[in-house]
């Protein structure tokens, strides 16, 4: 049996792997249209620079990685399934976006993913929140990230209809 630091020790890096798998997973959609299609559209003044993007969400999805450890590993009698299966539809969200809005590249689509994605951040954030207030917070980053990339989408759907 393995004592119980390996045992924390494999589950944070298992949770931090999970997240950015998902990160990994829609960059097949978005590496190849960045140079191509997404370099095309009219983008708002508000637009970051592209190298920004690589950095802010490999530093979020350590961040979701570390609020789930925290999840996960809490100590409660409450259960920890909705907020866990929360936690799970806003991950798939998250990469079925890159995929509709990159791979698709379909803007007015991706806006609608997007705006469920955020609620869903929200429910997630929430549902935490019952079990551990710090896993909660290292959402909030992300987020306002999304906040952010939601009013980025709808703004390149709008100057590109």
């Amino acid at each position: 049996m393995l004592p119980t630091f390996l045992k924390k020790s494999f589950m944070f890096l298992a949770c931090i792997i999970v997240c950015q798998a998902a990160g990994w997973i829609g960059s097949l959609a978005t590496i190849p249209a960045i140079p191509t299609w997404y370099a095309a559209l009219k983008k708002p003044v508000f637009t970051p620079p592209n190298w920004i993007f690589g950095p802010v969400w490999t530093t979020l999805y350590f961040l979701m990685g570390v609020s789930l450890f925290l999840v996960i590993n809490q100590q409660t009698r409450l259960s920890k399934t909705p907020s866990l299966i929360l936690f799970g539809i806003q991950l798939i969200l998250n990469v079925t976006w890159s995929f509709v809005f990159f791979g698709m590249q379909a803007p007015g689509l991706a806006l609608i993913e997007i705006l469920l994605l955020t609620v869903s951040i929200g429910a997630t954030i929430l549902f935490f929140m019952e079990l551990s207030s710090l896993a909660a917070y290292l959402l909030v980053p992300y987020l306002l990230w999304v906040i952010y990339a939601s009013a980025l989408n709808t703004a390149i759907w709008i100057l590109n209809r």
